[in-house]
């Protein structure tokens, strides 16, 4: 069992960056697979971003390609999304989320196949 803190949150004009991260508290992050998705008022939760249980491997969401970066350090319990370029559009609560898999060698795209979930962070992007 996992339980997870976002930070990084915060109000930046169109083109900015931000770094969010997550922390993780318990033991064995390294067999976590970790998501983060994002949500506005009234529309249904969205995949962002995923990775693997070591790193290897990362996906997103068309939206954010190429202006978007996951990753992990699995020594200090913690993922980060990078933000780069953002639109107004990107405008949303940002949440982390954990599935134990410890043998799986991808990561889950739906929301409903993570079980841990930090409170989330928002993300405000003025144009």
């Amino acid at each position: 069992q996992v339980q997870l803190v976002e930070s990084g949150g915060g109000l930046v004009q169109a083109g900015g960056s931000l770094r969010l991260s997550c922390t993780a508290s318990g033991s064995a992050f390294n067999l976590y697979v970790m998501g983060w998705f994002r949500q506005t008022p009234g529309k249904e939760i969205e995949f962002v971003a995923g990775i693997n249980r070591n790193g290897d491997s990362q996906d997103y969401a068309d939206s954010v390609k190429g202006r978007f970066t996951i990753s992990r350090d699995n020594a200090r319990n913690t993922v980060t999304l990078q933000m780069n370029s953002l639109l107004p559009e990107d405008t949303a609560v940002y949440s982390c989320a954990a599935q134990f898999a410890p043998f799986s060698g991808g990561f889950p795209r739906n929301s409903y196949e993570y079980r841990y979930w930090g409170q989330g962070t928002q993300v405000t992007v003025s144009s």
